[in-house]
């Protein structure tokens, strides 16, 4: 399978690699973030690449980083990724690559869900309630929220699960005003992204944004923001309460894992050609459908 599964560039220092985005030190206050072609699915990373999967995230997230200026502070620096490396470190960075503020991570998952499906259908279910919160009697699976709703998860490591916790225990996590902080402005972004995504006949029913904050503690949206990755997208026209609808995502890839049985442990099984190009085609229509490219 083609694709870029990880990177080795030459002119500056690898410090970190997470599912899908290689991060590299450019100095004390930047870095370079890669997004590959690694696929991640029940948070193990699968060995076959998505073709072009890292460049379609990076102008997903690109997209909405520019229209979400104005709203809420963003990691850019304003500097080109292909002026701080090598000619030869090119072909890793054209197109899937960032130059990046050096922040503080929040460790919280701002999970805003819009709708009732996934573990938040699972735990309404049996609870009636979705991280502490108290949700209307009588809803189906994917029935719309009478409004959206901060439903955050820890920050695992790789390899590691997410963890449901409630607001209050992210306050005890980050203090109070941050938590509220973090709370509003991930439900305001949602919100907004929301609109937009509508006019383009998409439904976003759930997502997640990742924050840090900044040498004078400045809330700031890093990482990467409302892809197919960290986000449910839905066709409006294909959307009925009472089911899941389809979703521009990795869903593909999921459903195969499934049906054959696997275990859920490393390693995955091998990926068919089939499956990782039905599985990219879904990611490349989610950026036309949004970005118009």
């Amino acid at each position: 399978m083609t694709g870029l599964t990880s990177t080795n560039l030459t002119s500056l220092k690898k410090i970190y690699s997470g599912k899908v985005r290689d991060l590299y030190e450019i100095d004390d206050q930047r870095m370079l973030m890669i997004a590959t072609d690694r696929l991640s699915a029940f948070d193990v990373i699968l060995n076959e690449p998505i073709p072009e999967k890292g460049k379609i995230l990076t102008a997903i997230s690109n997209f909405w980083f520019a229209r979400f200026d104005g709203l809420v502070p963003n990691h850019f620096t304003g500097d080109q990724p292909e002026d701080v490396v090598s000619a030869a470190d090119l072909p890793q960075v054209e197109g899937r690559a960032v130059v990046c503020k050096r922040l503080k991570p929040v460790p919280v998952e701002a999970v805003v869900r819009g709708y009732i499906v996934g573990g938040g259908w699972k735990d309404y279910k049996a609870t009636g309630k979705v991280s502490g919160i108290a949700l209307p009697a009588g809803l189906v699976e994917a029935d719309k929220l009478p409004e959206p709703i901060f439903t955050p998860s820890t920050k695992a490591a790789v390899g590691d699960h997410d963890e449901p916790i409630s607001f209050e225990e992210v306050e005890k996590l980050i203090g109070a005003d941050l938590a509220a902080q973090v709370r509003d402005t991930a439900i305001q972004l949602y919100k907004a992204a929301s609109e937009f995504a509508a006019t383009r006949g998409i439904i976003i029913a759930d997502t997640k944004f990742e924050f840090g904050l900044d040498e004078n503690g400045t809330l700031t949206l890093m990482d990467e923001a409302l892809t197919p990755d960290s986000s449910r997208f839905w066709p409006a026209d294909q959307y009925a309460p009472g089911s899941n609808p389809p979703s521009y995502d990795k869903q593909f890839v999921r459903d195969w894992l499934e049906s054959v049985g696997w275990n859920k442990t490393p390693p995955a099984p091998t990926l068919p050609q089939d499956v990782a190009d039905r599985t990219a085609a879904k990611y490349r229509e989610a950026l036309d459908k949004l970005t118009g490219q």
